[in-house]
């Protein structure tokens, strides 16, 4: 789920492309009330093709990403001048006013690295701003796409499998939804958690971007640690790809279905929990979690759909994460109705 590329190949494909001299990050520009039309208005990178970044612009990876599509993520914290994030346990950083996360999603197409969009949480004065950029052919910049846009990609996956797809870039409303927390714009990825790979919070306060180093308790699994308890490789996918919507406060919170990895309630996860609302979403099984069951789970079920009011989540893909629900019936397989 993660294409890594050396700082070699960054820098090479930066001034292949053209790279212009430094200039900061245009902090004015992420604090301003407006909607910038280009990415490059912000100064996030070096280079026009967005692989350099800028001074202060940290690159970053998560332990358990969130699954788009088999689409590479190439993500970026910038914290500015002066300030710094304050760690916050196990949980997710709090970042000062002025800061940015930067995260573009790509595809490896004829044997190059390609960006696809770029999208930018921007904590302005009045809370955090999600925005949508969609590259251009050229690869030479990224333009606004409030309403989002569909793009056709083909491209291999993990196992080898050749697809095609129409890639969702998503409207600025359904950025929203994802990251709603408590009905505000909340950055879903960055805790403390799921940052331990490879010492990055080290790094992270070694750099000053953060106050101090967390003492993390309980880190999410690395994606493919098979090494790893099969509950905690699960919980933690759930907590990537589903809990940003599924807990006490976010979108999904009158589902009842709470799959955060603090949540401890067995219930609460879905086991032996009927849904609260009966329709196409439960294929007719009756628990979200069946024991021992996973052919018999809603949870499976709707993970392995694509149709329209069944699939979930309901945005951000178009095939189904065979890896992943491969995981999640393997960890119900094991259940045996006591967990």
């Amino acid at each position: 789920m993660r294409l890594l590329l050396s700082v070699c190949a960054v820098l090479t494909l930066a001034f292949s492309a053209g790279a212009r001299e430094p200039a900061g990050v245009a902090d004015a520009v992420i604090r301003s009330d407006g909607l910038p039309r280009l990415l490059s208005d912000y100064h996030f990178f070096r280079d026009v093709s967005g692989w350099q970044p800028n001074e202060r612009v940290v690159p970053y990876q998560l332990n358990m990403p969130l699954f788009s599509d088999y689409a590479e993520k190439y993500r970026y914290i910038y914290v500015p001048e002066g300030e710094q994030a304050k760690a916050n346990g196990d949980g997710l950083l709090a970042f000062p006013v002025g800061s940015a996360l930067i995260k573009s999603f790509g595809y490896e197409i004829d044997g190059k690295p390609r960006l696809i969009e770029t999208r930018v949480l921007l904590h302005r004065a009045d809370g955090w701003l999600a925005l949508p950029y969609v590259w251009n052919a050229e690869q030479t910049e990224a333009k606004l796409k409030i309403a989002g846009e569909r793009i056709p990609v083909s491209f291999t996956d993990p196992a080898g499998k050749q697809r095609s797809i129409n890639y969702g870039v998503p409207n600025k409303n359904q950025c929203k939804e994802c990251h709603a927390l408590s009905g505000a714009v909340t950055p879903i990825g960055p805790k403390a958690r799921n940052l331990t790979d490879g010492g990055q919070l080290e790094d992270f306060a070694r750099l000053g971007l953060i106050d101090a180093v967390p003492a993390v308790d309980y880190r999410v699994p690395v994606w493919g640690e098979t090494s790893a308890p099969l509950n905690d490789r699960a919980r933690g996918y759930l907590d990537a790809n589903c809990a940003h919507c599924h807990n006490i406060n976010g979108s999904a919170s009158n589902s009842g279905l709470f799959l955060t990895y603090e949540e401890t309630m067995p219930v609460r996860l879905g086991i032996n929990k009927r849904p609260v609302a009966a329709g196409r979403g439960s294929g007719t099984h009756d628990f979200d979690i069946a024991p021992g069951d996973p052919e018999g789970s809603i949870m499976i079920y709707r993970l392995d759909s694509l149709e329209a009011g069944i699939s979930m989540p309901e945005v951000g893909r178009s095939v189904v994460h065979d890896e992943g629900v491969a995981l999640l019936s393997q960890w119900i397989a094991e259940m045996d109705g006591k967990d």
